[in-house]
């Protein structure tokens, strides 16, 4: 007895069996639209129409949770096969190639964009014009790294043992930053404790509002009070210009504005280093093609990169010492 054909698969029948993956694995149709770039009314309405031309229901829906049925657990196991067969294949073929193509997908927090990515990312393009490059900006702290996400930029430490680290550079320095407006009628501020008395604008990172600083051996946290808290860097330095608060950041994500007297660093004496910026990527799937030529170009062009001197120049003393 013949075996019965297998229905040929449409590029929508894939498109919506990868998306039911995503839900699946998520539990959640507004995340998994994120990720695919589509509204969650679209995802749902495609879900639907899957079950409704598989004749089976593969996701129980509530208003608190996704989970998968029975029938919906067991496809997601055998497409997660089958999908990572179908990208071990690609990555082969394009390793076969003398120059690299095809798509790199990178997570980086805001200040591994701005400080590297911004700085090397337009040569790379240029030297491997058929890589396309997706870049995911968010600043939430993970150990791993998710599924569709080929390598991740962001602070060392944390992270998953299956994860290969690469150094991007040399140690960085944290400062906290004013303008020179919201310094000129505050109290003076001499030791980190002094800022307990001050506007902080607070970034949510994971670690909540502490702070760190250190002088010598002495290291001190300070869980600092503020008005505002924000999720990413950029728009608190603009907080800060405007004469909102202090700004706790990377030196090198105000060396403009410091050096133009926009922002004026307080507490020099303690500001801490800490770890350089690392390039994370998973150790245990085939290394896409591009990557190794993106770490090289990275880790050539931040190995050049010294510890700058200082762009600020403080007063002996007075109110913003």
């Amino acid at each position: 007895m013949s075996a019965k054909p297998t229905s040929a698969l449409s590029r929508s029948d894939l498109a919506d069996l990868n998306a039911f993956r995503r839900v699946e694995r998520l539990r959640s149709f507004t995340k998994a639209a994120v990720e695919l770039g589509i509204t969650t009314s679209a995802l749902s309405h495609a879900i639907r129409n899957l079950e409704t031309r598989l004749g089976v229901r593969l996701l129980n829906r509530t208003s608190r949770a996704v989970t998968p049925t029975d029938a919906g657990a067991s496809l997601a196991r055998r497409l997660n096969r089958g999908f990572q067969e179908i990208g071990d294949a690609l990555d082969e073929i394009a390793c076969l190639r003398d120059r690299p193509v095809g798509r790199l997908r990178l997570h980086a927090l805001s200040d591994g964009t701005r400080l590297i990515l911004a700085r090397y990312l337009p040569e790379f393009l240029r030297k491997y014009p058929e890589v396309e490059v997706e870049v995911s900006v968010d600043d939430r702290m993970t150990e791993s790294l998710a599924e569709d996400v080929d390598a991740s930029i962001r602070f060392g430490g944390g992270a998953s043992k299956e994860l290969i680290a690469v150094k991007l550079g040399t140690e960085l320095k944290w400062v906290a930053v004013a303008s020179p407006r919201y310094l000129y009628h505050r109290p003076p501020i001499q030791v980190p404790e002094d800022l307990l008395d001050h506007s902080c604008i607070r970034m949510r990172s994971g670690q909540g509002g502490e702070w760190a600083f250190r002088q010598g051996d002495d290291y001190r946290l300070i869980d600092v009070p503020g008005q505002i808290c924000v999720s990413e860097t950029t728009l608190a330095l603009e907080l800060a210009v405007a004469g909102t608060g202090i700004a706790y950041c990377l030196e090198d994500r105000v060396r403009e504005p410091l050096m133009n007297g926009t922002l004026r660093v307080v507490l020099s004496d303690w500001s801490p280093l800490t770890p350089p910026l690392m390039l994370y990527y998973p150790g245990n799937r085939p290394i896409p093609s591009g990557l190794h030529e993106l770490i090289a170009l990275l880790r050539e062009g931040t190995a050049t990169e010294k510890m700058r001197e200082p762009a600020w120049r403080l007063p002996a003393s007075g109110a913003f010492a």
